[in-house]
């Protein structure tokens, strides 16, 4: 082997060792490889940033916003509120035709966008119903996914393998070409979760529970009355100076009073104010050393303790991918940037109540906030966080409806006819969405997960250097000289799993992005059409349900619906199988080899 192909291998090695840990972000991962690339020589700089301005690139941007634009009208919302009502009549029934909706809404905008919709409305209608809320978000997740696939602009790992093939000169998809072999799997999803599946989903959220107990916070809330002559008279908290050697926060300031409360800071202490402090019995224990606080009797905690005057309680979700993933709370400088304090944190399906502060954040992880009405705003508009309660504090443009809906269709049937590539059509349809008013520039450049453009930039030349190199030849032949006799249909399957495994492990579209390219190698090898093989890896690399951090809906759920990791492989894992039987018969019958 070359060096250039002996490079490029121990990269790739590198690249599943960076997706698949917590070294470094996927994004800085990525483009550490870009930039090994690029020093080498291997790739020339016009190759090396091909992966900014590729078609992918340029369409799955688009489509952020696109998505953003139709969710900022409320139109989902009030789908919401309509099935609501709807399941309390007929659950079953309506149940169905609620996930065909969602179905439908992925095949045309980001399915992350349509669950994060629904995530605070099912967890109401499961505490209507009298149901635990887990048994409503897994089948939502999953129909959403689903949906995604039946589309090319369902979901971004179809625009993201379409234009690997479409650029390699082997394969053209318009957007309608997934839906036949999509419409299959998803029929036979849905019937797999209502014959068996959602009776397989352990009843993880309890229905119609407070969030102070869903969280337990019983024990880690505490009442505290300066007393008189206490050196905190007069003065305006020093939150630092009064718990820097412990494991507390001030939550709120209570006047005399006791009608409503004040903000944590900007408000002289009074005798006999009353200060709410988060922490265990053993921090405080430690704080009434000073003598000048007393504790008041000791009380069961409900939500409306929380919820005085302009306070707010609400749980709020890390988006996956989001500027908040491996970063601890102190390094946020969490209360000074948001407002809120954290009382609890769900962690990778564990409750936490103490140093929290220390917590690195991943996707899904749940949080318990404390904070001032006028600060939910800020949170809710922030695409790091997806807020579980129902707060509906964002403004709706209700009257743009029709024209953000319009500027979607448009962008599809354009697409369909291909009277544009998709990458101009979507371009368009941002443009239209900013002049008509359905999004604010600044809206539309925060809908946009910059850091998934940054994982494109730097796998897509990676591919590249795969095929330049002639590293991805070699690996297919090496394979081919394995498995040629087994013939096509093993092949094809063979990468279906492959690939649905690395997505299981790894970003979606970094797994297509790096197995795509093997398989149209692959496909040549043996001399036969890579189409199939192509549209193999794109649904394996979407339909991941394995774990709860192979796609983003699901990441989105596993917080909310306070599941363990076990559950998504308990219901995911026989779907994962059914689908891979089912693709490896129908993707050739649609695309022949």
């Amino acid at each position: 082997m070359s060096f250039e192909i002996t490079f490029v291998i121990f990269l790739l090695l590198v690249a599943f060792f960076l997706f698949a840990t917590d070294y470094v972000s996927f994004d800085i991962a990525a483009l550490i490889l870009l930039f090994s690339l690029l020093a080498t020589g291997i790739l020339t700089l016009d190759e090396g940033l091909s992966g900014v301005s590729h078609p992918a690139t340029v369409t799955i941007g688009c489509m952020f916003i696109l998505s953003e634009g139709l969710r900022r009208t409320g139109i989902l919302n009030k789908a919401g509120d309509f099935f609501s009502k709807r399941l309390q009549q007929n659950f079953w029934f309506w149940m169905l035709v609620m996930m065909l909706f969602i179905s439908l809404m992925s095949s045309i905008m980001n399915n992350t966008a349509v669950v994060i919709i629904f995530i605070p409305i099912l967890i109401r209608v499961a505490d209507d119903l009298g149901i635990s809320a887990s048994k409503l978000l897994m089948p939502v997740s999953f129909a959403a996914i689903m949906g995604g696939i039946c589309t090319l602009i369902g979901t971004s790992t179809n625009i993201l393998v379409a234009s690997i093939a479409e650029s390699q000169g082997v394969a053209s998809f318009s957007i309608f070409d997934f839906t036949p072999v999509g419409l299959g799997l998803l029929v036979t999803g849905y019937l797999f979760l209502f014959v068996v599946g959602i009776k397989m989903i352990p009843p993880r959220r309890k229905e119609k529970e407070e969030l102070t107990e869903e969280y337990e916070m019983g024990n880690y809330l505490t009442d505290l009355v300066v007393e008189p002559g206490s050196n905190l008279i007069g003065n305006t908290l020093d939150e630092d100076a009064l718990t820097e050697q412990f494991d507390l926060d001030v939550l709120r300031i209570f006047k005399s009073d006791r009608n409503q409360s004040a903000q944590r800071s900007n408000v002289k202490i009074q005798s006999g104010d009353t200060l709410r402090f988060r922490g265990s019995a053993a921090e405080i224990d430690k704080l009434l050393n000073r003598e000048d606080l007393i504790p008041l009797a000791a009380h069961n905690w409900f939500d409306v303790d929380l919820r005085h005057g302009r306070d707010a309680l609400i749980e709020a979700v890390v988006s996956p991918e989001s500027t908040l993933e491996g970063k601890s709370l102190d390094e946020l400088n969490f209360y000074q940037n948001y407002g809120a304090v954290p009382l609890a944190i769900r962690h990778h399906g564990e409750l936490k109540h103490e140093e929290l502060n220390k917590i690195k954040l991943d996707g899904g992880d749940s949080l318990l906030l404390s904070l001032s009405s006028d600060r939910i705003a800020e949170i809710e508009n922030n695409p790091a966080f997806v807020i579980a309660s129902e707060v509906d504090v964002m403004r709706q443009r209700s009257n743009k409806t029709f024209i953000a809906l319009s500027i979607l269709l448009s962008v599809v049937g354009v697409g369909a006819l291909e009277l544009l590539p998709i990458a101009v059509s979507a371009g368009g349809g941002v443009i239209l969405m900013i002049l008509t008013g359905c999004l604010s520039t600044e809206e539309a450049y925060n809908a946009v997960n910059w850091r998934i453009i940054m994982l494109l930039a730097g796998v897509i030349p990676m591919g590249i250097a795969m095929d330049k190199t002639g590293a991805a030849g070699l690996m297919a032949q090496t394979l081919v000289d394995q498995l040629a006799a087994w013939g096509p249909h093993a092949l094809l399957g063979g990468f279906y799993l492959l690939t649905m495994l690395l997505s299981a492990i790894i970003s979606t579209n970094a797994s297509a992005a790096l197995v795509a390219p093997l398989a149209i190698e692959i496909a040549q090898a043996i001399g036969v059409n890579p189409e199939p093989f192509i549209i193999s890896v794109s649904y394996a690399a979407s339909l991941t349900f394995l774990t709860p951090f192979g796609h983003h809906a699901n990441t989105l759920i596993y917080g909310a619906g306070q599941y363990r990791f076990t559950d998504f492989t308990k219901v995911g894992l026989p779907i994962n199988l059914l689908f891979w039987a089912l693709a490896v018969f129908l993707i050739p019958t649609i695309w022949p080899f």
